[in-house]
């Protein structure tokens, strides 16, 4: 093997373990610290503990080993026990060198502070969650940084005045821990002076919380709740997470309030807070910085103020605070939807439904009263047509009358100036002058008849009926009109039924229905050459008697066919159109029909049907009732 190819082979094996090694780096985790104050479940501290560390996870680029130790010391003013503690974790990473240490709170700060140089001197640190003024900025290596907050109390208690302007006192909620001494004094630097004139203020150090319990049960009037921290009271027992602000909201008869809102989901009113999200992004971003090879004493930022202020809608109504009384721009949460937010599609479909029922009520009283008033109206015009149809009744009632009696009457002028003719001729035949005055008789009776037939029909009176043959009365009003029919040259065939049934009925108002039908008909053929009257009679296997008249005239029109029955409509030049209405108004009363139609031949054929008697004999030939 030559020297040529020995050296390519070292050359790819120097490679190799050079890359080996580098992924062995890229896979070695970046260990952090997180060093908490009194310990991992203390309020605000522990919020902003699991943020940041949830906000490494998300953005770190590289997998993170993040071991977390408490600070129990801190709850007392004894320092002893720091130095064994110090030793412990000097001893635990010894052989694992830490990339990152990050102190949570300012006692954590203190403590680092205090022993830095036995505490992974050369080991970046961040210290966070921490006021300022609890920072020993002098004090700081190359390799620490701060990631700060400003307190500002003033603008605190002024915002309790600003939204609850009738406040007089405040009880400051405060324990006995170092840190909680150090914030009393500083709450009173910065408040008395300022507002010394508007606002008295009470401590709580000095008491059990049991006692801040039963004492924040019973404050005055116009009094508020400032929750500075309470992590050890009085009575030396230790308070972590929100055990115990729960427990004075339960029991306060006044409103509390805070500057961090890492309290405000335990019943805080609200106003301008420092932002666990932000301190924590704040944090979080500088570490993975530091992680990167950024050198950590070259990171500085000013401290973080308060947030925007924010208020607890649910806290604001319960003690009667107006929206308007907030600073400009506060955001408000837990804001209970109003009822139209909540229910707005329900409510816009009722109040649809409702505008509907009321537009249908209001149509339906408007159509109420378009009805009534069209109800009188209507009541108003019957009477009107009633009193109309009375006058029409009566000149109807007249013409029949007029009408039916004229043929008798006209018989009697006849028979009476023929007889008027005899005798001025001086003939004297008794036998002829009887014969004439029998007629006169005759026809005057049957003018009574037909009257008083009239009278009872339009009167709704009740006719005397009596078993009738048709034949009898057709014969009977053939030989009435035999000298009128022979006068108009109308020649008459007849077509009888000798086994004709009898009917019921009125004999003077069927009678005057064939002599009615048969004038008609002679009428009818008055321009004819050939005028021929065919007059039958016949049974009919529905146990009805039908009469037909058929004259030899034009016939009827289609137009005029379906009203020839209606009264006061005729086709005669002098004609009053009642002659026909009348034959239709006999029949029917008599449980018959009548109609109309034209014959093959020409002219018009008029017939009716009567229902049979039941029980009377079958008319026998020449002869039967009524004869």
């Amino acid at each position: 093997m030559g020297p040529s190819i020995r050296r390519v082979i070292l050359v790819g094996l120097i490679a190799c373990a050079v890359s080996s090694a580098a992924a062995a780096s890229a896979a070695e985790p970046k260990r952090v610290m997180v060093l908490h104050s009194f310990g991992t479940n203390f309020k605000p501290w522990n919020e902003y503990a699991r943020t940041i560390r949830n906000e490494l996870e998300r953005h770190s680029p590289w997998p993170l080993d993040i071991t977390d130790h408490s600070l129990v010391t801190a709850r007392s003013d004894d320092e002893n026990p720091e130095g064994p503690f110090v030793d412990y974790l000097r001893a635990l990473y010894a052989s694992r060198p830490l990339d990152l240490i990050v102190c949570i709170g300012a006692p954590a700060a203190a403590f680092v502070q205090r022993h830095r140089p036995q505490l992974f001197a050369k080991t970046p640190m961040v210290f966070t969650a921490v006021e300022y003024r609890r920072v020993n900025y002098s004090a700081l290596t190359p390799n620490d940084t701060v990631v700060a907050v400003r307190i500002d109390y003033l603008a605190a208690f002024e915002n309790i005045l600003r939204v609850l302007p009738d406040t007089k006192n405040v009880a400051i909620i405060v324990g006995t821990s170092p840190i909680e001494k150090f914030w009393k004094d500083e709450v009173a630097k910065e408040v008395l002076e300022p507002l010394r004139n508007r606002l008295a203020l009470t401590w709580t150090d000095s008491l059990s919380f049991e006692e801040i319990l039963k004492h924040a049960a019973k404050l005055p009037p116009r009094t508020a709740i400032f929750w500075e921290l309470m992590f050890v009271d009085a009575a030396g027992v230790v308070h972590e997470g929100g055990t115990a602000l729960n427990r004075l909201h339960a029991t306060a008869n006044a409103p509390i309030f805070s500057y961090d809102d890492a309290f405000f989901d335990y019943g805080l009113v609200g106003g301008p807070m420092h932002s666990v999200a932000q301190g924590s992004s704040e944090t979080a971003a500088v570490a993975v910085r530091i992680l990167g090879g950024e050198k950590a004493g070259d990171i500085r930022l000013p401290p973080l103020p308060f947030a925007t202020p924010r208020f607890n809608w649910r806290e604001m109504r319960r003690w009667g605070i107006s929206e308007n009384r907030l600073p400009p721009g506060s955001e408000v949460y837990f804001r209970e939807p109003t009822v139209w937010e909540q229910y707005r599609v329900q409510i816009a479909v009722i109040l649809s439904a409702l505008l509907l029922q009321a537009a249908m009520v209001a149509w339906l009283i408007y159509e109420h009263r378009r009805r009534s008033l069209a109800e009188v109206q209507s009541h108003n015009a019957v009477a009107e047509l009633a009193h109309v149809n009375r006058l029409e009744t009566a000149a109807h009632l007249s013409a029949s009358i007029a009408h039916e009696i004229n043929q008798p009457i006209t018989g009697i002028v006849l028979k009476a100036s023929a007889a008027l003719r005899w005798l001025a001729a001086g003939k004297s035949d008794d036998n002829k002058m009887r014969d004439l005055l029998t007629d006169i008789v005759s026809a005057g009776q049957r003018a009574g008849d037909i009257i008083g037939s009239v009278r009872a029909m339009f009167k709704k009176g009740m006719n005397a009926k009596a078993a009738i043959n048709l034949n009898n009365l057709i014969n009977t009003v053939l030989a009435l009109l035999q000298l009128d029919l022979q006068k108009e040259g109308v020649r008459v065939e007849t077509q009888l039924d000798q086994q004709l049934p009898s009917i019921l009925g009125d004999p003077v108002q069927l009678q005057q229905v064939i002599l009615n039908l048969i004038v008609n008909a002679a009428d009818a053929m008055r321009a004819q050459e050939s005028r021929v009257l065919t007059v039958q009679s016949r049974g009919t296997v529905s146990g009805t008697v039908k009469v037909s008249i058929e004259d030899s005239g034009t016939g009827i029109g289609k137009a005029d066919m379906s009203r020839i029955f209606d009264p006061l409509f005729t086709t005669k030049a002098g004609g009053m159109g009642m002659g026909l209405s009348i034959c239709r108004s006999i029949i029917e009363n008599h449980g018959g029909k009548i109609w109309v139609s034209n014959a093959a031949q020409g002219g018009a054929v008029f017939e009716f049907e009567l229902p049979a008697a039941a029980g009377v004999e079958t008319v026998q030939k020449n002869g039967g009732l009524n004869d």
